[in-house]
């Protein structure tokens, strides 16, 4: 997964990283590499965290878990910060290379994976390597199914902060409750 999301990241690079005169071309591979670092750190983060329900609605296919989330946001402020402390940006610099960047990765790593005849992403394995192995025994596509089956929990016809709400709560042991259980 991981040589596939640099791969990934390359191909995106171009304005942002590699024809960016704010980067000096021979630390081009260190600026994909610390977009890539961003992006696993701030994945791994939100599954140890209480972001897990961000993770899985990233692999839903919902279109808004790639431009309006949260895991957008902090993904972005991680790799502007990574930049400004690696590269010595300035905050506005930094900031447009990572809101031009993650969002369009995220979005193509989401497709990709959900694509069935893509093979370079496949979410059991974005999830075993993420979680260090924690999920190898779970059935994540069969989990991500029921999760967007059920997505709409105030049947409204609409996906909305009420439906995150009343699918993560719940007595003793929601959904997200054991989610976030298998990653930490």
């Amino acid at each position: 997964m991981l040589d596939n999301l640099m791969d990934l990241i390359r191909q995106n690079a171009g304005d942002s990283i590699v024809n960016n005169p704010a980067i000096p071309n021979e630390r081009n591979e260190e600026a994909i590499q610390e977009t890539g670092n961003s992006i696993v750190n701030s994945l791994q983060n939100a599954l140890s965290g209480d972001q897990a329900k961000d993770v899985l609605k990233l692999f839903s296919g919902d279109a808004d878990a790639t431009t309006n989330s949260s895991l957008v946001q902090t993904t972005s402020s991680d790799l502007q910060q990574r930049l400004q402390d690696k590269f010595n940006l300035d905050g506005q610099q930094a900031s447009g290379i990572a809101g031009s960047l993650i969002p369009n990765i995220l979005k193509q790593f989401a497709n990709k994976t959900a694509d069935p005849g893509n093979n370079s992403f496949q979410l059991q394995d974005i999830f075993n390597q993420l979680s260090g192995g924690r999920t190898s025994g779970l059935d994540m596509g069969g989990l991500l199914a029921k999760f967007k089956d059920k997505l709409d929990t105030d049947n409204d016809n609409d996906v909305d902060l009420q439906d995150i709400k009343g699918m993560f709560s719940g007595q003793g042991g929601s959904l997200m409750d054991k989610v976030k259980g298998m990653f930490n």
